[in-house]
């Protein structure tokens, strides 16, 4: 129960971080916000300041920064649709903005005890490994990329490598200083014999420690850490769209709070529950970040596209989509968003119940 408390905590603060992000940008930029709110749904607390009411409500599922004039026409002067194209745009990505840096400043002070961490170069391989030898593999290769894809920390060489639906794979390696191009590797999980004489099924690469030699590395890790979070949502996304997955893998606020409830029970002691938290903390923070900022109507990456198509539009034609229209997709959007939100969340109590 606790660690579900702490899920449900650290969940709504990425929530209010992003919206504050939108928050803090707005009175930046001198746009008035008629009510700043911490979750949906029916009013729990509210208090009025000088032009913003700040409101906590019921569903811990989201919240909003209701600008004057976001949604509909407005002829104030601080109005949202009123403001500099370049203002609302910053607006608009604020949000996630606030919440990358706030899953890479989680990162960075995660990592910033770290004293070694598996580098990508190879140590060895399993006994009976096929790819060995000049023209494939060989100890001291540095693994680069997996099918043309970066290879940033050791564990996107299996994951990339679980993303290949080939039985052959393309590998880019530095081997004595040079960058060599290894093309139809037959490098898939086979069976292996362990150092306890047991079977399992793995890639047959074994990879060495590295120590970290001082801050700038530390810093350099928990970047490419938030840079592989961004491309596991991109994958993710791939495979969404290709097939390799459906909607009945996606999760939502109820399958999360679950699992990160899982991940602090099934650790070690508190101390690395609560790092491992964190970590799962700062890999929704930066999913939340680049989800929000896909171009669906109802999301801000939505609202930037038409803010971009707008622009192109006044360009070449001195006129812009009216307003009404745009409030017409994005309300679409929305019936869209709350229905897969609504069969996510039948699904992660469906889990919950299995």
């Amino acid at each position: 129960m606790l660690y579900i408390l702490f899920a449900i905590v650290l969940f709504g603060f990425l929530i209010a971080i992003h919206e504050f992000g939108h928050f803090s940008v707005a009175k930046l930029c001198g746009i008035r916000v008629n009510e700043f709110s911490i979750g949906m749904g029916p009013l729990l607390l509210h208090k009025q300041g000088k032009e913003t009411q700040y409101s906590l409500r019921l569903l811990p599922i989201g919240g909003f920064c209701a600008m004057e004039g976001e949604d509909e026409d407005s002829s104030d002067p601080r109005a949202f649709g009123n403001a500099d194209a370049w203002k609302r745009f910053l607006v608009l990505i604020a949000g996630s903005t606030f919440n990358f840096l706030t899953g890479l400043a989680i990162l960075l002070v995660i990592y910033s005890g770290m004293q070694c961490y598996v580098d990508t170069t190879i140590t060895g391989f399993a006994e009976g490994f096929p790819c060995q030898g000049e023209e494939m593999l060989m100890k001291g290769d540095t693994i680069l990329a997996v099918n043309g894809r970066a290879v940033l920390l050791s564990g996107d060489f299996t994951t990339l490598l679980s993303l290949n639906r080939e039985d052959t794979v393309d590998l880019t390696v530095r081997r004595n200083g040079q960058k060599l191009k290894l093309n139809d590797l037959p490098l898939v999980p086979r069976p292996y014999t362990d150092e306890n004489g047991e079977t399992v099924v793995r890639y047959g690469l074994d990879f060495g420690l590295k120590e970290v030699t001082g801050i700038p590395e530390r810093i350099r890790y928990g970047f490419y850490s938030s840079v592989d979070f961004v491309r596991m949502v991109w994958w993710s996304l791939e495979e969404l769209l290709g097939g390799g997955a459906s909607v009945k893998d996606l999760s939502g606020p109820i399958g999360i709070v679950n699992t990160m409830s899982e991940v602090g029970e099934q650790s070690a002691n508190a101390w690395d529950a609560v790092i491992n938290l964190f970590y799962f903390g700062a890999f929704i923070a930066i999913n939340l970040s680049v989800m929000n900022l896909l171009p669906f109507p109802a999301l801000d990456g939505g609202r930037v596209f038409f803010l971009m198509l707008n622009g192109i539009i006044y360009l070449l034609t001195r006129r812009t989509i009216p307003a009404k229209y745009e409030q017409y997709v994005h309300a679409a959007g929305m019936l869209l968003l709350l229905a897969l939100m609504a069969f996510v969340a039948l699904q992660d109590v469906f889990r919950l119940f299995q």
